[in-house]
């Protein structure tokens, strides 16, 4: 392993979300985000997805840090879950460690160390020297890292954009991601989530325009669902917000926590005496009402959606103006528009991405990225947050750039890149995939196999009772459905189903204990066959027996 340096994805390519970045070199290992993603309609019952973590575990005495590129789910969703397997010192901007210190204290982990840092400081990690620096996202906080190992220099970016007029005055530091390239970068991994989009990602600022002809023209209370998050949209609104003489008044617990971190860490400026609580507003006009909620996404319990469906404390109706500052995650289309079509019905006035400009991405296009292959010149390249499509892409925006292909490698989550100053192969894998956790605990593929099972089919029970002593059965089997089929209209089919189970449990009463497992089996087996030649469907079949 001596002279060589191995970046190893355990998450974040090859899909959007639950970014996770191992980089080892010698006896050392750094840690580069550790996120979530959210199930889809084909996991029930699953709360959140997160990377497969057992290299790490594996390899826990060699871990050195933890360093964080923003505060957004998919990047630092999965820490405590990692931090019950392993402990190591986490670094990351002020805002990002606020919000991670919440998700640890939510999780009993309080000892975990947390150590904040500023854009333009360095950290020393192991071999590692990591330097944090200031980038442009939807959230703030939001830094690239450049790493300094024994044998060259690694950058990278986060999710990033290059908005030289942001909301916080602050733009991205391309002054330093130039000097590295000057210096020479051994490796770049970038950004790829925006490289379907030609030209430049629009800044910020751009919206406001948006915002502002919106109050213009407000009659009544206007309502604005974004990402929670984004600290430099909720500024924006508020500002204009207040510029039309109206009052803020913030909804859903993430809204009003972020808000809360937010303004205690200086990065949001709202008056004290602009801020109303919910049971306030009755005593206003609603031409001086602004609320800002989160739903933006046409999540089930947010804050918008139970505003449309009238279990709110603050229902929409007619005369209020709602926006939907955002655009729909993929997947999350259909939510969207259920509780864009729930607010038109109940008489309000809705504008949403189709219709203005009302969101602009925190990711950079292909302009931005071909900018940041030309400034840092790298040796290697690797593009990583996105899906397949997403790399490719990116691999090809490279080669227009003059990176060799033989110089890119497209990987997979546990794909093992080797490098050293002069060459990379990618000819490893390690432990990787996705873990899918249920309240506190993950679950098995298995378990998902037959959660997906019941949701179509449903379930059948057999309760067989027979006597403990003789083995005979000692009443009629008892059939059960759940999902399945309505008992009360297929009498017929149930009781005929009832006396193919009892005539096959009959076969065994002769039987001793240890043949029990096999009246189990035979039943489950002939009555499934049973209900598919009679409907056509394949329910869970589960066999009960009890002794008395």
């Amino acid at each position: 392993m001596k002279n060589k340096l191995r970046i190893i994805p355990l998450g974040g390519v090859g899909e959007i979300g639950k970014n996770m970045t191992v980089i080892e070199y010698g006896n050392d290992i750094l840690i580069i985000d550790c996120g979530l993603i959210f199930p889809d309609e084909e996991m029930p019952g699953i709360d959140v997805v997160i990377p497969d973590m057992t290299y790490l575990e594996q390899n826990k005495d060699r871990i050195r840090g933890m360093c964080v590129t923003h505060g957004h789910e998919d990047h630092i969703g999965a820490i405590p879950f990692a931090m019950e397997h392993f402990r190591c010192p986490i670094y990351g901007t002020r805002f990002t460690n606020a919000l991670i210190r919440h998700k640890l204290t939510e999780h009993h982990l309080s000892d975990v160390e947390v150590f904040d840092v500023d854009p333009g400081q360095a950290v020393f990690l192991g071999c590692f020297k990591i330097e944090f620096i200031k980038t442009g996202h939807s959230i703030a906080g939001a830094v690239a890292l450049a790493i300094r190992t024994p044998i060259g220099t690694l950058i990278h970016t986060g999710d990033f954009k290059i908005d030289m007029t942001p909301i916080d005055g602050e733009p991205i530091d391309i002054n330093r991601f130039a000097y590295y390239g000057s210096k020479g970068v051994l490796a770049l991994l970038s950004d790829s989530t925006n490289v379907e989009h030609a030209g430049y990602t629009q800044s910020e600022k751009e919206i406001g325009k948006t915002f502002e002809r919106v109050f213009t023209k407000a009659q009544g209370r206007v309502i604005v669902a974004t990402f929670a998050s984004n600290v430099y949209r909720i500024q924006q609104v508020a500002d204009v917000a207040i510029g039309h003489g109206r009052v803020i008044c913030f909804q859903g617990r993430s809204m009003e926590q972020i808000v809360k971190y937010a303004q205690e860490l200086g990065y949001l400026h709202i008056p004290n005496d602009k801020i109303v609580r919910v049971e306030h507003l009755k005593n206003l006009p609603d031409n001086m009402v602004c609320v800002m909620t989160t739903g933006s996404q046409g999540e089930p319990m947010s804050g918008l959606t139970r505003m449309a469906n009238a279990t709110h404390k603050l229902n929409v109706g007619a005369g209020d103006t709602v926006i939907i500052s955002a655009s729909a995650i993929p997947g999350n289309e259909r939510g969207v528009a259920r509780v864009i079509n729930a607010l038109y019905e109940k008489g309000a006035d809705v504008v949403y991405d189709r219709m203005a400009d009302v969101h602009v991405s925190g990711h950079a296009c292909q302009g931005e990225l071909r900018l940041m292959l030309g400034i840092t010149k790298p040796k290697f390249f690797i593009p990583v947050h996105g899906e397949a499509r997403h790399l490719k892409m990116h691999a090809d925006l490279a080669k227009e750039m003059g990176i060799a292909p033989e110089r890119t490698f497209i990987a997979h989550n546990g794909a093992v890149i080797e490098l050293t100053a002069r060459k990379g192969v990618m000819h490893e894998t390690v432990q990787a995939g996705s873990l899918m956790v249920d309240g506190l605990k993950n679950i098995e593929d298995i378990v998902l196999q037959d959660r997906k099972l019941l949701s179509v089919d449903g379930l059948v029970s057999a309760v067989i009772v027979i006597d403990a002593e003789s083995g005979r059965l000692l009443a009629p089997v008892e059939l059960y459905s759940r999902g399945f089929i309505y008992m009360r209209e297929n009498e017929p089919l149930i009781q005929e189903a009832s006396e193919l189970v009892y005539e096959t449990a009959k076969r065994f009463e002769e039987a001793n204990k240890g043949e029990y497992p096999n009246v189990k089996s035979t039943v489950k087996s002939r009555l499934k066959s049973f209900l598919y030649d009679k409907t056509g469907r394949t329910p869970m079949i589960l066999p009960i027996v009890i002794e008395i």
